[in-house]
């Protein structure tokens, strides 16, 4: 199996036609497009199966397999797409912060993100961030408001160190804090083996994935689904009452199929 990457099976993937040059407009629409068509999902991770950030293995599970993945998966896929159109691109590692009491101590670097150099300046490309997955870019730019359609957010920096924070309903909730250390290989390579093993890791505990179409956000947590609008809004939410309810909602709301029987999904995940 060839580690060349593969533009036009990625973009059949995504459901892309228009027309692509290194620019804004394309960078937009090829990111709202990733995450409207490849959602946010932690199967492996949850069913003990090891995940591979090799680019062959990447479209063979993503690509033609029609699965998900986290954000390591995502953001490296993803930035062989923008490189391979012509983008320039650089690689970060953030530190999350989405389920942490804000005087909680820093976690390691367990989330990937993109930097992507345009001509009126570098933008932040993310279509990886399980919780509340970014639709579009945002510029870096710090203490401004950006609105997309699946929300609103802004960047803050202090002695060096961004921090990306979402409007919720409660207020402010900071996603994940990042400098700009250069990052190996092999960095991502811990980092991702420490996400798929760590028993107490979030995304080895618990089944996560999310979806986010057209400003709406769907996402199941578990045995809950629920869909959100602009701002983390929950317009709808229910319990997933048995597995053939779960195959229903992966194979209609998230366009995957699972790697096992259903049933051994469901059989893993804790109540609602």
């Amino acid at each position: 199996m060839g580690n060349e990457f593969r533009l036009k099976e990625y973009l059949a993937r995504i459901g892309f036609e228009a027309k692509m040059v290194p620019d804004l407009a394309t960078l937009s629409a090829l990111h709202a497009a990733h995450v409207a068509a490849i959602p946010f999902e932690s199967l492996d991770s949850l069913l003990g199966r090891p995940v591979s950030l090799e680019i062959a293995a990447l479209q063979e599970k993503i690509v033609r397999g029609r699965r998900g993945g986290y954000c390591f998966e995502q953001n490296t896929l993803f930035k062989a797409a923008l490189e391979t159109i012509g983008f320039k691109v650089t690689a970060f590692a953030g530190r999350v912060r989405w389920m942490s009491a804000p005087d909680a101590p820093l976690s390691p670097r367990t989330h990937m993100l993109l930097k992507v150099e345009l001509a009126d300046g570098p933008w932040l490309a993310d279509v990886g961030f399980g919780g509340c997955l970014l639709d579009q870019p945002l510029r870096l730019a710090t203490d401004i408001e950006q609105q997309t359609p699946a929300g609103t957010y802004r960047l803050t920096e202090q002695d060096g160190l961004f921090s990306l924070a979402a409007s919720q309903p409660g207020g402010w909730r900071t996603m994940y804090m990042f400098d700009f250390t250069r990052q190996e290989p092999s960095d991502y390579e811990m980092a991702n083996w420490f996400t798929s093993t760590n028993p107490n890791h979030v995304l080895v505990q618990n089944l996560i994935l999310e979806r986010v179409v057209a400003g709406r956000r769907y996402k199941i947590v578990n045995r809950r689904f629920v869909v959100e609008e602009g701002g983390g809004r929950a317009i709808e939410g229910r319990n997933i009452e048995n597995a053939d309810e779960l195959a229903r909602l992966l194979r209609e709301t998230f366009d995957i199929e699972p790697p096992v029987p259903v049933e051994q999904v469901f059989s893993r995940i804790g109540p609602a």
